[in-house]
């Protein structure tokens, strides 16, 4: 099982990325997917989810800019955000479990993870 992210880079603020977490080996049928990211000296923080049942998740302070999504094929999860500002910047991270996360946003919850793709938000 191996997550590979890709899509993050530097954009200004106000910008958009779509970053991308691939399933190699195996696909996302069945599992809960979900995007964290860690800034520099904070700790890992879980921003959405995509429930194996297909519901979405949010961290309330940024629901309003981010859309998760997944493709037909359930190989590859995304992750649109907008209106990107310079406390965004992080590397972002994908991660997956089979079935059930307990709490769709706790690092605990989640067996395999993805190396991470740097997100930088400045002018």
């Amino acid at each position: 099982v191996q997550l590979v992210e890709s899509g993050g880079g530097s954009v200004q603020p106000g910008g958009s990325l779509t970053l991308s977490c691939a399933a190699s080996g195996f696909t996302f049928h069945d599992y809960s997917i979900a995007w964290f990211r860690q800034a520099p000296g904070k700790e890992r923080e879980g921003i959405s989810s995509l429930g194996h049942d297909g519901t979405p998740y949010y961290k309330d302070t940024m629901k309003d800019r981010l859309t998760i999504s997944i493709d037909a094929d359930k190989i590859t999860v995304y992750l649109r955000m907008n209106n990107l500002q310079p406390d965004d910047t992080a590397v972002y991270y994908c991660a997956a479990v089979w079935r059930y996360a307990l709490f769709w946003h706790s690092v605990n919850s989640y067996d395999h993870w993805g190396q991470g793709t740097q997100v930088t938000v400045s002018s």
